[in-house]
Formats: C-alpha cells, structure tokens, sequence
C-alpha cells in the first residue's frame, strides 16, 4: 500500500491537528518505532482492522484486557443487557456487590474491595490508603515499574543507594516526590539497605510482580520474600500492582503463583485493573478488612468517584471474571502462550538472533538479548532500531505488537493455533534480516 492510499495518515493529520501527539495516550503515537499508528475500525476474536481494512493478529488486546479476545458473545450480551438498564446511577447497584464477591473469593488475601475506574486511580489510593492506615509518609517502588500516572509515582532512581526520587514528568514540583524511594529491581541488598535507613518512616512497598512496563521481567522469588519479611519486620504495607497480572496470568492472579515458593505468602494490599474491566474503564484496590476500614465513610482516608462501579463496566467484567474460572480455561491459555514464546525462541536461534523470552498464563515479553534481564538498567541494553525493524517487519505482515520495546505481550483464549504459527513464521522472515 502506497502512503497515499494509506487511510491511517489522514487521520493522524487530523488528530495531530486537536489531540497532543495525535493520541490520548503516549505510546500509540509509534514515536517509539516511527511511523504512522493504525487507526483501529473495529476488532473480533484476536484480531482487529485499521481504517484500509488491514487485518491485524492482535497482540497488545487493549493493553491485556481482552483475554477473551474482541466481543466474546457471552460479555458483549451482558454488556448490552446492562446498557438498556442504565448506563450510569452514582447509586449502588447489586451487580457491583456480585463482582465484589467475585474478585473476592478468587483472592484470598482481600476481604473488602474498592471498585474504581482506572489503574493509576486504584494505584493512588492504595498509597494514600497504606498512608493512612499506617500514619507514615514514604514508600518505596521500583525503577521500571509503572503504578499509572499520579504525581508521586513519576519517578526514577538518584545516582546513589536508596535516593528519593526526582520527578520524570514536568508539573511535578521535587516536593511531591520527596517521600518517594525508588530502588532497583531485583536488587535485594538495595532493598534492605533502604529499610536500614528509612524503614520505621515507610508506610509501604510497591511493587509489580511481574513488570510490564520494561517488557516482561518478573521478580525473582527471593526477592518478593525479602519484600513481604521487611515489610512485615518494620511495619511497612506490601502492595502488589496486579493491575496487568491480575488474572491474566493465573486465576488467583501473580500472588498465587509465588505462594507456591513462598508458604504463606500474601501481600497487604492489591491494586486490580484492566481483566477486571473486560475491556471497560475498571479497576479496583483491597485488602484485609482491618486496613480497608479507614477508607471513607467509615474512616478517615477519602476516596471518591462519580463513575465508581459502574454499570455497564461490571458486566462486562463480571462475565468476563465468570468465563475465565471455567476449568482448563488458564491451561489452554498458557500452553498458547507458550508455544509462541517457543516458537519465536526457536526461530530466532535458528536465524542466529540474540533472543530471550519468558511468559505466565496469558502475559509474554521477549527481548533481542541472549539473556533475560532482571532490572530496567539491563533492559535498556536492548537495541533499540533493531527492535523497531522487528515491530515493523511484523506489522508489514499482518502481526501487531506493543510499538515499543519496553511493554510485554498479551495471547487471549481467541489465538488458535494457527495465528500462533503464522506469527512464528512473519518472525523467522524479520529475523532473517536482523542477523548478525
């Protein structure tokens, strides 16, 4: 297709013309890659089409929300039922209380829950409710780890061991990242040398399980039980940002996965999002009803939202949660999942490509390095143009995934073997030109 025919730059014209970058969101801009976004038409099962009518095998599914896959029949009619109902009440409504219960009795370590409408929403109040609850200011996160775009969480590390912060965005003023610490991944001997010097002041740890923000990089498990023994040690909150892990890559979600590692592992708080919406603005925090109490209106710690709960947005996550704890749901999910990490790791070794992959459940990341990394400092080893010749060669055939190279990969109950081997097969082609 010529770029005059090109249906996407036209419309990225526009929206440059009215929309900050052309997008609501920063990293559809392709600035990353280069080029021109795919303007999305409409999608179904695991694909969607651009605005030339351009099939798509669709590996992003809105950022891991679709692990169905596009307008499963079962969540688009209760979606459609709730619509007729009512789009919004600002009232309670008994299907909210349902997926509560839901949530609930897939994850053990909560006993109430907060519905929201976004992650970054449900990331920012479980600070402020670790906050409160424990009458401390600081927290610690982690370099690489993404918990939305709140003031405080944008963050990096300073140049030396357990440094507060300094703002990555400009509009934060250096004053309202003072409380926060940010450490290395992985890093155990940072860790405790960052409760050494601050650990009765820390209200809490916050940390994703997996990360998803540097591609696909999960915490090793002696790491994860050093974080949950410090926090229990000095009184700090463990918060786990299961945002995009949450029953996407286990149906107890990536907290399960290391209780299997770790006897009695569970952490304080955790903050839900993306699977939880099916696909719709919804995302949630909870815990232990003792520390949930000081939310408002029974205690002190505020939280509010207009669109809290909503309604369409439950059903649509309500059936979704409902489909997903079928039996043998999560192992067809996972062995999908695995056959195209080993498939992609099959033709990259056969093509001599530097290549290491990893995946859980429905999640994957891959990497142009020999060896995974275990922190942010080794993911930006990456080459990043070959990289963007990968992401582009793939797209030329047919095969979207995150145009960038530090977000992991979804595989929804929709992939069939066959895409699965169609995508091996456009990446063996690329690798043939990344060849050393």
């Amino acid at each position: 297709m010529t770029p005059s025919t090109d249906l996407n730059i036209p419309l990225f014209e526009r929206a440059k013309a009215l929309i900050p970058g052309g997008v609501n969101s920063p990293v559809r801009a392709f600035k990353a890659v280069g080029g021109t976004p795919r303007f999305v038409k409409r999608a179904q099962g695991a694909y969607f089409w651009d605005a030339n009518d351009q099939r798509f095998i669709d590996y992003i599914g809105s950022w891991g929300p679709m692990i169905l896959g596009h307008g499963h029949p079962a969540v688009l009619e209760a979606v459609q039922k709730a619509a007729l109902e009512g789009f919004s009440f600002g009232a309670p409504t008994e299907r909210e209380v349902e997926l509560a219960e839901e949530i609930l009795s897939l994850v053990p370590s909560m006993e109430m829950i907060r519905l929201v409408s976004s992650g970054t929403e449900a990331g920012m109040s479980a600070i402020r409710l670790a906050r409160g609850a424990t009458g401390r200011s600081k927290f610690i996160k982690f370099e690489g780890c993404y918990h939305g775009h709140a003031d405080s969480l944008l963050v990096k590390a300073g140049s030396g061991l357990a440094t507060f912060g300094n703002a990555t965005s400009a509009g934060v003023p250096p004053e309202v990242v003072q409380h926060t610490i940010v450490l290395e991944y992985n890093n155990v001997a940072q860790l405790e040398e960052a409760f050494a010097l601050h650990g009765k002041e820390l209200a809490c740890v916050m940390i994703e399980p997996i990360a998803g923000n540097m591609n696909f990089v999960r915490a090793s498990v002696p790491f994860m039980k050093r974080c949950r023994e410090l926090c229990t040690e000095y009184g700090a909150l463990l918060v786990l940002d299961e945002v995009m892990t949450g029953f996407r890559v286990a149906l107890g979600s990536a907290q399960s996965v290391y209780a299997q590692s770790i006897p009695g592992f569970k952490p304080d708080l955790t903050v839900l999002g993306k699977v939880i919406g099916g696909g719709m603005p919804l995302a949630a925090f909870g815990g232990p009803r003792a520390i949930m109490e000081h939310l408002a209106p029974l205690g002190a710690v505020y939280q509010a939202g207009t669109l809290s709960g909503n309604p369409v947005a439950t059903a649509c996550g309500l059936t979704t949660l409902r489909e997903i704890r079928k039996p043998g749901f999560f192992d067809a999910l996972a062995a999908r999942t695995r056959s195209l990490v080993d498939g992609l790791s099959q033709a990259a070794k056969d093509e001599g490509v530097p290549f290491s992959a990893d995946c859980e459940g429905g999640m994957f990341g891959f990497f142009l390095l020999p060896e995974l990394p275990q922190n942010y400092a080794q993911v930006l080893k990456t080459d990043g143009a070959r990289f963007n010749t990968l992401f582009h060669g793939l797209l030329d055939r047919g095969v979207y995934i995150a145009p960038a190279l530090y977000e992991a990969g979804f595989v929804s109950a929709a992939h069939t073997a066959e895409d699965i081997a169609t995508t091996v097969a456009a990446a063996r082609e690329v690798f043939k030109t990344l060849q050393k």
